[in-house]
């Protein structure tokens, strides 16, 4: 957003219509008072603020927040992530069957275990409670044996783990294996995971995907969305999963695992 803000001041050419998306509600129900545009070539548009008053306010609002008191001071705590993450871990030293707890804040990582060399990363709360069926998973996927003496397996929470801090710590284990969503969602967190790690991560999906083929169900929410996770799958070098998600005009939510 800010990229756009500066870009009208700088009398750039934007697309506008992407910029209209990203702008606070309050300020998207009162665009054509605020702004005036010319159309310069296919998808953008020069932009004249005719409000100058509340552009002023808008790139106020914009700010990013130093902390997440400060954002709540701005109205939204969530404008700034948390300053420390809590990451649920199933390693071999566990005395029962309660997951340990990993207190990350940025600059110091608390853990009262030794890290296997390698982890699973389970984005849905369901299956990493069922952390053996995703071992037993990922080992079919891998083609080669997976327990809690080797692997060791984290709550993703959602894309949660994707934060700076928590892919950094993940960086610590040889290999990181990525069990999200087969969808646009889990592909763009697999990225992001992957921009950091390289090839130490791996987005875990099976072999042969004609087997799963029934279990692609979850109808994409937007044609774009559906167009941009076969996209993702092709840049990625996922090319069968590409043709699963053509095949099936459908994605797959990880919970279907467990109905194996």
């Amino acid at each position: 957003m800010n990229d756009y803000l500066e870009k009208i001041l700088k009398g750039q050419a934007i697309n506008y219509e992407a910029f209209l998306k990203k702008l606070p509600e309050p300020f998207r129900r009162q665009s054509r008072a605020l702004f005036a545009t010319k159309r310069v070539s296919p998808n953008r548009w020069r932009v004249t603020v005719l409000d100058q008053q509340a552009f002023e306010a808008l790139q106020q609002q914009m700010v990013v927040p130093l902390s997440r008191a400060e954002a709540a001071s701005q109205g939204d705590s969530h404008r700034h992530t948390t300053g420390v993450s809590f990451l649920l871990v199933y390693h071999k030293a566990l005395s029962d069957s309660r997951p340990d707890v990993v207190v990350n804040t940025g600059q110091s990582v608390a853990a009262a275990f030794q890290p296997a060399p390698r982890v699973l990363v389970v984005e849905n709360e369901t299956n990493f409670y069922h952390y053996q069926r995703m071992l037993a998973y990922a080992s079919d996927c891998l083609g080669k044996p997976l327990t809690l003496s080797d692997c060791d397996v984290v709550f993703g929470s959602g894309n949660r783990i994707t934060r700076r801090a928590d892919v950094e710590w993940l960086a610590g284990y040889d290999e990181v294996l990525c069990a999200f969503d087969y969808d646009a969602g889990g592909l763009q967190m697999f990225r992001t995971v992957q921009a950091t790690l390289g090839r130490k991560a791996q987005y875990l999906q099976p072999s042969d995907w004609r087997p799963w083929l029934a279990c692609f169900r979850k109808s994409p929410e937007t044609t774009e969305r559906f167009t941009r996770a076969v996209l993702l799958a092709e840049d990625l070098g996922f090319g069968p999963l590409a043709q699963a998600f053509r095949s099936t005009g459908k994605f797959m939510e990880q919970e279907m695992i467990l109905n194996d």
